[in-house]
């Protein structure tokens, strides 16, 4: 018959002792102690979320803050800019309002200086009109008393013909130059020698140069009253004038002189011919 075998448990070298004997722990005790950490840790991951809630919370709050904060900014800068456009608007009016109203009073100023401007104008030519009718009336009277006076103050030989051309002369003196001149108030030289002596009734030919050939050659020694005087040469004379005796001749002489009587010895002639 087999002998059974009982273990053998080696005992600590101190088991003995009691204080050195480790206490055991039941299943409840265990338990209990599992269930406080458990909720510890809950606790502790609840206090967790809620503090990462509270942060969160915290920073949506402050972030909502600073938006309302920003808007409010641009609300008040938006509202200043409005007022700002309004007032230069206003501005903008007043001022297109000055100008249209300068322009307005310009345009009345300048209808204003025309129309006086005009009146002037208007007051001027008539007093010219006036003045030159005046003239034209003295100078046909002193034409008339010429007329009637040549015959006796020429010194001339008893010759109705060259009484008219000398009458006629004298009658013009006061007469503007103009060149190209043929009366019967303005004359060039030519013009006013071939009117003359139309009078009595002799054609001579309109420029210098002809007339200076249209007569009798006479000597400058041997002048009568009514001889032509030219000067430059025959043929191609560039001025041309009328012998009424004493030394003096009678020409339409230029345009700051017009028709004058002159001396002979002044501007002495080139040659003088004989048509009468």
């Amino acid at each position: 018959m087999r002998e059974s075998l009982v273990p053998v448990v080696l005992m600590s070298h101190t088991a003995h002792i009691r204080s050195h004997r480790k206490p055991r722990r039941n299943a409840s005790t265990l338990a209990m102690r599992a269930g406080v950490a458990g909720g510890v840790l809950s606790t502790l991951a609840v206090a967790g979320a809620s503090g990462s809630a509270n942060a969160a919370e915290t920073t949506q709050t402050l972030d909502l803050s600073a938006l309302t904060a920003d808007l409010a900014t641009q609300v008040a800068q938006s509202a200043d800019a409005t007022q700002q456009a309004a007032a230069n608007y206003e501005l903008q009016a007043e001022r297109d309002a000055a100008a249209a109203k300068a322009a307005q009073q310009a345009k009345a100023d300048l209808a204003d200086a025309k129309a006086k401007a005009a009146a002037k104008k208007k007051a001027a030519d008539e007093a010219a009109r006036k003045a030159a009718a005046e003239e034209a009336a003295s100078r046909s009277a002193e034409r008339e008393t010429l007329s009637a006076s040549a015959s006796t103050s020429v010194s001339a030989p008893a010759s109705g013909s060259v009484a008219t051309v000398i009458a006629f002369l004298k009658a013009q003196v006061g007469d503007a130059y103009v060149m190209g001149g043929t009366g019967p108030n303005s004359w060039d030289c030519s013009g006013l020698v071939q009117a003359a002596f139309k009078q009595a009734g002799v054609d001579l030919p309109r420029v210098s140069g002809d007339q200076s050939t249209a007569g009798t050659p006479v000597s400058l020694s041997n002048l009568a009253v009514g001889d032509i005087l030219y000067w430059g040469s025959a043929g191609s004379a560039y001025h041309v004038g009328v012998y009424i005796g004493d030394g003096q001749y009678l020409d339409a002489a230029n345009p700051s002189k017009g028709v004058v009587i002159q001396d002979l010895s002044g501007y002495p002639a080139t040659g003088a011919v004989r048509v009468l």
